[in-house]
Protein backbone atom coordinates (compact mmCIF):
# COMPACT_ATOMS: atom_id res chain seq x y z
CA UNK A 1 0.00 0.00 0.00
CA UNK A 2 1.48 3.53 -0.64
CA UNK A 3 0.31 6.70 -0.42
CA UNK A 4 0.97 9.67 -2.93
CA UNK A 5 1.80 12.77 -0.49
CA UNK A 6 2.46 15.49 -3.05
CA UNK A 7 2.10 15.71 -6.63
CA UNK A 8 3.11 18.27 -8.97
CA UNK A 9 3.58 19.27 -12.95
CA UNK A 10 6.79 20.69 -14.00
CA UNK A 11 7.96 23.56 -16.84
CA UNK A 12 11.42 23.88 -16.45
CA UNK A 13 13.54 25.95 -17.89
CA UNK A 14 10.80 27.26 -20.61
CA UNK A 15 13.04 29.98 -23.19
CA UNK A 16 11.51 32.77 -24.06
CA UNK A 17 11.94 36.58 -26.17
CA UNK A 18 10.01 38.95 -24.99
CA UNK A 19 9.15 42.44 -24.19
CA UNK A 20 9.10 43.04 -20.66
CA UNK A 21 10.83 46.03 -18.73
CA UNK A 22 10.25 49.60 -16.94
CA UNK A 23 12.74 51.04 -19.91
CA UNK A 24 11.63 51.81 -23.13
CA UNK A 25 14.08 50.90 -24.49
CA UNK A 26 13.74 46.85 -22.96
CA UNK A 27 10.32 47.20 -24.38
CA UNK A 28 10.95 47.54 -28.23
CA UNK A 29 14.07 45.74 -27.99
CA UNK A 30 13.09 42.70 -25.89
CA UNK A 31 15.13 40.00 -24.27
CA UNK A 32 15.58 36.36 -23.02
CA UNK A 33 13.50 34.92 -20.52
CA UNK A 34 13.45 32.00 -18.85
CA UNK A 35 10.38 30.28 -16.95
CA UNK A 36 10.22 27.53 -14.72
CA UNK A 37 6.40 26.73 -13.13
CA UNK A 38 5.52 24.23 -11.24
CA UNK A 39 1.57 23.54 -10.09
CA UNK A 40 0.65 21.19 -7.40
CA UNK A 41 -1.63 19.50 -9.18
CA UNK A 42 -3.33 15.82 -7.66
CA UNK A 43 -2.43 13.47 -10.79
CA UNK A 44 -3.02 10.22 -8.85
CA UNK A 45 -5.77 9.35 -11.15
CA UNK A 46 -3.62 10.45 -14.08
CA UNK A 47 -0.83 7.93 -12.65
CA UNK A 48 -3.31 4.83 -12.74
CA UNK A 49 -5.46 5.80 -16.23
CA UNK A 50 -2.15 6.44 -18.39
CA UNK A 51 -5.50 8.86 -19.46
CA UNK A 52 -3.45 12.78 -20.28
CA UNK A 53 -7.23 14.09 -19.84
CA UNK A 54 -7.02 12.60 -15.87
CA UNK A 55 -3.73 15.13 -15.12
CA UNK A 56 -2.73 18.76 -16.30
CA UNK A 57 -1.07 18.71 -19.81
CA UNK A 58 2.28 20.43 -19.53
CA UNK A 59 2.07 21.20 -23.35
CA UNK A 60 -1.10 23.34 -22.28
CA UNK A 61 0.89 24.49 -19.49
CA UNK A 62 3.58 25.65 -21.78
CA UNK A 63 0.64 27.03 -24.56
CA UNK A 64 -0.46 29.29 -21.03
CA UNK A 65 2.82 30.36 -20.40
CA UNK A 66 4.19 31.45 -23.82
CA UNK A 67 0.44 33.58 -24.34
CA UNK A 68 1.17 35.45 -21.14
CA UNK A 69 5.40 36.00 -21.69
CA UNK A 70 3.32 37.78 -25.00
CA UNK A 71 1.86 40.49 -23.33
CA UNK A 72 4.65 43.09 -22.62
CA UNK A 73 4.26 44.54 -18.66
CA UNK A 74 6.61 46.69 -17.18
CA UNK A 75 7.50 44.65 -14.15
CA UNK A 76 8.13 41.23 -14.01
CA UNK A 77 6.09 40.57 -11.18
CA UNK A 78 3.06 41.53 -12.93
CA UNK A 79 3.97 39.11 -15.80
CA UNK A 80 4.02 36.47 -12.88
CA UNK A 81 1.21 36.83 -11.43
CA UNK A 82 -0.82 37.06 -14.75
CA UNK A 83 0.36 33.18 -15.63
CA UNK A 84 -0.70 31.95 -12.16
CA UNK A 85 -4.23 33.88 -12.26
CA UNK A 86 -4.32 32.28 -16.04
CA UNK A 87 -3.66 28.48 -14.13
CA UNK A 88 -5.88 28.93 -11.47
CA UNK A 89 -8.66 29.93 -13.79
CA UNK A 90 -7.80 27.01 -16.09
CA UNK A 91 -7.38 24.36 -14.27
CA UNK A 92 -8.91 25.26 -10.60
CA UNK A 93 -8.15 22.07 -8.91
CA UNK A 94 -4.72 23.10 -8.87
CA UNK A 95 -3.85 23.69 -5.56
CA UNK A 96 -0.67 25.87 -5.61
CA UNK A 97 1.46 27.19 -7.95
CA UNK A 98 5.57 28.02 -8.40
CA UNK A 99 6.40 30.93 -10.80
CA UNK A 100 9.90 31.93 -11.45
CA UNK A 101 10.17 34.11 -14.51
CA UNK A 102 14.06 35.04 -14.36
CA UNK A 103 15.47 38.01 -17.35
CA UNK A 104 18.75 36.35 -18.93
CA UNK A 105 21.37 39.17 -18.70
CA UNK A 106 19.07 41.75 -17.96
CA UNK A 107 20.63 45.35 -18.67
CA UNK A 108 21.84 46.60 -14.92
CA UNK A 109 25.43 47.08 -15.39
CA UNK A 110 26.19 43.37 -13.91
CA UNK A 111 27.67 40.66 -14.95
CA UNK A 112 24.87 37.80 -14.27
CA UNK A 113 23.04 34.89 -15.65
CA UNK A 114 20.07 36.30 -15.15
CA UNK A 115 17.31 38.35 -12.56
CA UNK A 116 13.65 37.69 -12.34
CA UNK A 117 11.15 36.97 -9.03
CA UNK A 118 10.04 33.78 -7.90
CA UNK A 119 6.24 33.81 -7.00
CA UNK A 120 4.39 30.94 -4.88
CA UNK A 121 0.45 31.20 -5.18
CA UNK A 122 -1.82 29.16 -3.00
CA UNK A 123 -5.54 28.26 -5.15
CA UNK A 124 -7.80 29.39 -1.96
CA UNK A 125 -11.00 28.89 -4.08
CA UNK A 126 -10.17 25.51 -5.60
CA UNK A 127 -13.10 23.37 -5.87
CA UNK A 128 -12.82 20.19 -4.31
CA UNK A 129 -15.85 18.30 -6.59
Amino acid sequence: MMTIARSEVLLKEARFYAFHGVMPQERKVGAEYTVSVTVGYDYAKAAESDEVDDTLNYAELYELVKCEMQQPSQLLEHVALRIGKAIFQKWAKAAYADIQVIKNNPPMGAACAGAGVNLHLINDNKRKC
